[in-house]
């Protein structure tokens, strides 16, 4: 026992700040979160304790699940999330795939692909939303009045003001502004990969498309799954660009994300407690078999 102690003792305490801290405000708040999710706090009164609150259960969850407006707010996050991670692997594997042999200024064209990242949501969010304005025909700005300009006035739409589909156009400035985070992982697993391999394919007579296609690509699935998970995460919080694209009250581009915002806004702790907790599990299936599965490979 006492050796045990002994070589266990001070990697503990080591990590133990660490461990507290997270205990605290990670786990400790993910419980209070839970907590008041399952009450009935929906007015300020009871936010102040002016008024009692009870618990209600799930009942919150069920609501809101069964509620139209978050449905909807569901069905905009899955389109976004879909858009946004084809959008940003596509052309991320296409650029790297572009660049994957060294070619002279490769490093101007990495800086401008990589420049974006470096814009906060809000910055790019204020610019994108004038490119993205709605006005067509006379009142046209943005890319409608570039389409005007250019003959092609069929493709002017009214974007993110589209009931239906508006989140889709959020979803361009956000594919714009990770391509090239997405881009560089694909140009490290490009590099990455020994030069033996492309030798030895190439000794037995591959044709560059048989080299990429049966060498090069499958050595580029971890990085792939890497990129999948933490865009998937990303668009799952998506919020300060929708916020600065759209206003927080537009229902065609409202996300969990934005609900909870609104909830909690109008002292709904309850309701943006609930929303907080389904985002989480939501994040949570996309990461957690990633984590498996690494933890799996390492063993």
């Amino acid at each position: 026992m006492t050796r045990t102690l002994k070589r266990v003792g001070a990697p503990l305490l080591l990590l133990a700040p660490s461990l507290i801290l997270v205990g605290v405000f990670v786990y400790g708040l993910i419980a209070v979160n839970v907590g008041t999710s399952t009450t009935d706090i929906h007015t300020a009164a009871q936010t102040t304790g002016e008024e009692p609150s009870s618990s209600v259960g799930f009942e919150n969850y069920f609501d809101l699940l069964g509620n139209e407006a978050f449905q909807h707010s569901l069905k905009n996050l899955l389109l976004y999330t879909l858009l946004f991670l084809g959008g940003t692997l596509l052309i991320g594997f296409v650029w790297a795939w572009m660049l994957e042999t060294p070619i002279r200024g490769e490093g101007i064209f990495r800086s401008v692909y990589l420049f974006p990242m470096a814009v906060s949501f809000i910055a790019s969010g204020v610019v994108w939303r004038w490119l993205l304005n709605s006005g067509q025909d006379e009142s046209a700005t943005g890319l409608n009045r570039l389409f005007q300009m250019v003959g092609l006035d069929f493709m002017q739409n009214n974007w993110w003001n589209n009931v239906d589909y508006g989140i889709t156009a959020i979803a361009i400035p956000a594919i714009w502004q990770l391509s090239g985070y997405v881009m560089a992982l694909f140009l490290a697993g490009f590099r990455g990969i020994p030069p033996e391999l492309r030798e030895a394919a190439r000794v037995d007579g591959t044709s560059t498309w048989q080299l990429y296609r049966h060498v090069l690509f499958p050595q580029l699935s971890p990085v792939a799954l890497s990129a999948l998970i933490i865009i998937g995460h990303m668009s799952l919080k998506s919020f300060d660009l929708i916020m600065s694209i759209s206003k927080p009250a537009n229902y065609q581009t409202k996300v969990p994300a934005v609900d909870m915002y609104l909830f909690k806004s109008s002292f709904d702790y309850a309701n943006a407690a609930a929303v907080g907790s389904i985002l989480l599990v939501l994040v949570a299936v996309v990461v957690v078999p990633y984590l498996i599965l690494t933890n799996r490979k390492e063993k």
